[in-house]
């Protein structure tokens, strides 16, 4: 009997995917910080009975398409905007991703974002590094308490609420917007519900986890940074397209807001002569969310589970598209 055929379209450690390769025939894209090509991405769908792929894989219905004998895709992500689930759904694939096991981590980052951008600590330690520190002065590179401040989430899934979480830390009025009411937050955090517009209006801090919809697809653009304070800090640890960045670029140049910590970006990677990257207000990282070894060892474990599952005939942990089992 053959071996099912696993395509992972970046280089994994050996380690992480040594039960994957106790069963089936695996074949990696040798480069761990190069994308896999498309003519190879396509090449090996027509092959691959699973593909374990990243979030900046374009897994298109050409690619859906191609896979004749595909049976799961596996994102190494929570987010799956790069997936076509519905042609994937019709075809009967398995669409899986990593929820759970990065919250705590992205959550982490996520304040520690909005944190650093607050008290301006990348500045600071670039402004001693540069030997600028010369004597001390009352205001010198003052920045925001973050303790007592409000701060409004929006999307208040697992990533938000364990933001908010840590938020109560700091003692935060905590504000959150999201397609439906999180009843668990509110009870167990405090969090008050609100419109958008009175979020972005009372906020000191508005912090975006929301995922890539149509819907979501620049919500933050020049009209909802108007409506926010002078004084108001902008983080964003969930998606790029969720923000116009040239309104961005716009309402921290004109003072409209105070400062903005980003880890993700419209087009990834961003180079040095991005305009975003001009301003001492800005702290920029790169979409490292769930980048400690804890995390992503966790979500390739998960992907090879969930793979593993789906070849031998049953139910993955972690399905995205939940009308699969009806074409199946």
């Amino acid at each position: 009997m053959n071996k099912p055929y696993i395509f992972i379209t970046r280089k994994l450690p050996d380690i992480a995917i040594e039960r994957l390769q106790s069963f089936a025939e695996v074949n990696m894209w040798p480069y761990e910080d190069v994308p896999v090509t498309r003519e190879v991405l396509l090449e090996e769908a027509k092959k691959a009975d699973a593909l374990l792929t990243m979030l900046s894989d374009c897994i298109d219905k050409e690619v859906v398409e191609a896979g004749q004998h595909l049976k799961v895709i596996a994102n190494l992500a929570v987010g799956f905007d790069n997936i076509d689930i519905p042609f994937a759904t019709e075809r009967g694939i398995a669409v899986c991703n990593t929820p759970d096991v990065l919250t705590d981590t992205t959550a982490d980052l996520t304040f520690a974002l909005l944190l650093a951008t607050a008290r301006r600590l990348v500045e600071a330690a670039e402004f001693v590094k540069a030997g600028e520190w010369k004597s001390w002065s009352p205001l010198l590179l003052a920045g925001h308490d973050v303790h007592h401040k409000t701060i409004g989430i929006v999307g208040m899934g697992k990533i938000g609420q364990a933001v908010a979480k840590r938020a109560t830390g700091f003692d935060m009025n905590i504000l959150y917007h999201n397609r439906s009411r999180n009843e668990t937050a509110e009870q167990m955090l405090g969090a008050t519900y609100c419109s958008f517009e009175e979020l972005l209006k009372q906020s000191d801090f508005v912090v975006c986890l929301t995922p890539l919809t149509d819907e979501t697809r620049h919500l933050f653009n020049k009209e909802a940074f108007r409506k926010m304070k002078k004084t108001a800090i902008f983080v964003n640890a969930s998606r790029g397209p969720v923000v116009d960045e040239e309104a961005l670029y716009e309402a921290l140049v004109s003072g409209e807001i105070a400062g903005a910590g980003l880890d993700v970006f419209y087009k990834e990677p961003i180079d040095a002569t991005h305009p975003l990257l001009t301003l001492k207000n800005v702290v920029a990282l790169p979409h490292i969310g769930s980048a400690t070894l804890e995390a992503r060892f966790g979500m390739m474990e998960l992907c090879c589970r969930n793979i593993m599952l789906v070849l031998n005939g049953e139910r993955p942990e972690t399905l995205v598209n939940k009308d699969w089992l009806r074409t199946t």
